[in-house]
């Protein structure tokens, strides 16, 4: 199968936002590449590197973003892009630098570039207790630790992305044992997954996306959770029937204040929300939409260009 390589120069401040872009139009892979986290890595020493290429640290000020786009859905799918980023560009005037976003391309073969691509993940720890890692991989989990298994080839969220890491920090704080979980949104299923290796008693996941459905449901077989999720192709704020304690939705600041409205209604009472995938220049609307709604902000976290929040009935 080829693939067209998509290359987008931005810089870090900006390198989120367009892979937040990337990532919904390709099922197979976004990688960033920043100088400034592998400067940061030796500077704390979080890993120690035998060798380590000269261009990795040579000084440039460009951050390199990359997708991999299915050849022939590639004419129609890089148009989207293009619109994309000219509309990410005039909301971002005088709040995030993006640099130049230009943007380079050519054919690669599948087998070639996957095989890269997966070497680049490793087992991540995100908060007190989860433990996200490819399916791939062995570890050996320690005391306390709860192992989310991920097919990464499915993408729709590995929890590197900031957006996903603040729901799974916030979860294990709000998460009561017994607890009824909803994910808005669930792309590769990694936060109901969490949700029930935490302890809840069940969780709804539902996409309008088919493919990230499909993801969902085999990272609930090979974590050995199916038995205790449910996985919809559907809108599941049109069933006001299904109840949560509480209800996670990682998506953009606009949908977000859309679906304020329907929200409540889904949620216990006493139950809480948990809301990502918002930028600083759309913050204050997300909080107004929600507010009106009667729930009250409890908790407000912010990483890179991303804030997470979490109201409370």
């Amino acid at each position: 199968m080829k693939f067209i390589e998509l290359t987008i120069n931005t810089t870090t401040e900006g390198s989120e936002l367009v892979a937040d872009i990337l990532w919904r139009y390709t099922n197979y892979g976004v990688a960033i590449s920043d100088v400034k986290d592998v400067i940061a890595l030796q500077r704390d020493k979080a890993l120690y590197w035998d060798y380590m290429d000269d261009e990795l640290v040579s000084p440039r000020e460009d951050v390199l973003v990359k997708a991999f786009i299915p050849l022939e859905e590639a004419p129609a799918t890089l148009k989207k892009i293009r619109e994309d980023f000219e509309e990410l560009s005039e909301n971002c005037k005088g709040y995030t630098v993006l640099g130049t976003l230009e943007t380079s391309k050519r054919e690669v073969e599948g087998d070639d570039w996957l095989e890269i691509w997966r070497k680049h993940f490793r087992p991540l720890h995100i908060g007190e207790k989860i433990v996200v890692c490819p399916e791939w991989l062995e570890y050996e989990k320690k005391p306390g630790e709860k192992v989310v298994f991920l097919d990464n080839n499915m993408a729709f969220g590995t929890g590197e992305h900031e957006t996903t890491a603040m729901c799974l920090k916030l979860l294990q704080e709000e998460l009561g044992s017994g607890s009824v979980c909803i994910d808005v949104g669930c792309g590769s299923g990694i936060l109901g997954i969490s949700a029930i290796k935490l302890g809840a008693e069940h969780a709804y996941l539902t996409d309008i996306d088919y493919v990230a459905v499909e993801s969902a449901k085999h990272n609930c077989e090979i974590n050995g959770v199916s038995d205790k999720t449910t996985v919809a192709h559907a809108n599941l704020l049109d069933n006001a029937e299904i109840k949560g304690d509480i209800i996670l939705a990682n998506i953009t600041a606009e949908i977000l204040c859309m679906l304020a409205p329907s929200i409540p209604k889904n949620l216990k009472k006493g139950g809480t929300l948990i809301l990502s995938g918002i930028i600083e220049s759309r913050l204050a609307a997300v909080k107004r939409a929600f507010g009106a709604e009667g729930l009250n902000l409890e908790k407000e976290m912010n990483e890179g260009e991303w804030y997470a929040l979490a109201f409370k009935e």
